[in-house]
């Protein structure tokens, strides 16, 4: 099945706090911290609280001092290894670059916490299947890490998706999000000013954070990248990644109204 993203695809099932909620029940994100790109990190941490996740921790035992003066207040640094960390339920790992030690605590998660690999992360792809994940490449990495795209889009994406048992999300002009059953949703919110450095690092913090508010993984990576561009519509020229962070509260009434 090939359909078009609109929120009517998934309204249904996107996140809405209730009186009773608190924040371990509104989701728990760990981030695993580059240590040389730490812009990156930075970007996806944001992106992630401010979408809704509960709690969001930013792991990092090189860079922890320069992320707590760089970060929000609301989000946690720590040194500990993941195994650590209370009640963590997603993971994102990847924006600014993956470590080998950062990969073995990947290696080592609970298969039953949810995992988005972005960037530099999609290469362990091999070593995370059985489990809840979204991967996020742009063309040169999906042609790295799964195979020639060739002319048709869509074939390529349904193929990774069903050979991976993953969900897939291909950035490009038109975004394809495809699942293991051969679904691929386009995606027409964009803004060509979207193709900037750290751009894909909002992205990912999105759809961790919805992932970590329970929402469907396949309905949170449509979800994530409809957001991204509707947000980047909004602002046009001039954009730059953390402009995204503004128009967050406009899009999410949209949505929710």
């Amino acid at each position: 099945m090939v359909a078009v993203n609109t929120p009517d695809l998934w309204r249904a099932s996107f996140p809405r706090p209730s009186a009773s909620d608190h924040k371990y029940t509104r989701g728990h994100t760990a981030i695993l911290g580059s240590e040389r790109y730490t812009g990156a990190t930075r970007l996806a941490a944001e992106a992630c609280s401010r979408i809704g996740s509960g709690l969001v921790s930013v792991l990092s035992q090189t860079q922890a001092d320069l992320f707590r003066l760089a970060l929000p207040p609301d989000i946690m640094i720590s040194e500990r290894n993941l195994s650590e960390l209370r009640a963590v339920n997603t993971v994102l790992a990847g924006p600014g670059g993956l470590t080998d030690v950062q990969v073995s605590q990947v290696s080592d998660l609970d298969p039953e916490i949810a995992l988005i690999l972005d960037a530099d992360a999609i290469r362990i792809h091999d070593q995370c299947i059985d489990r809840p994940i979204v991967f996020t490449p742009h063309e040169g990495e999906f042609e790295r890490y799964f195979g020639l795209i060739g002319s048709d889009r869509v074939k390529a994406v349904q193929m990774a998706a069903t050979q991976s048992k993953a969900i897939i999300i291909l950035k490009g002009a038109e975004t394809l999000i495809g699942g293991p059953d051969d679904t691929v949703i386009v995606n027409r919110t964009a803004s060509p000013y979207l193709a900037k450095a750290g751009t894909g690092d909002v992205l990912a913090g999105f759809i961790a954070g919805l992932v970590a508010q329970r929402m469907p993984l396949f309905d949170a990576a449509c979800a994530g990248v409809w957001i991204h561009g509707r947000a980047s519509e909004r602002i046009g020229p001039g954009l730059v990644p953390q402009d995204l962070f503004a128009e967050i509260r406009p899009v999410l009434r949209e949505i929710l109204s």
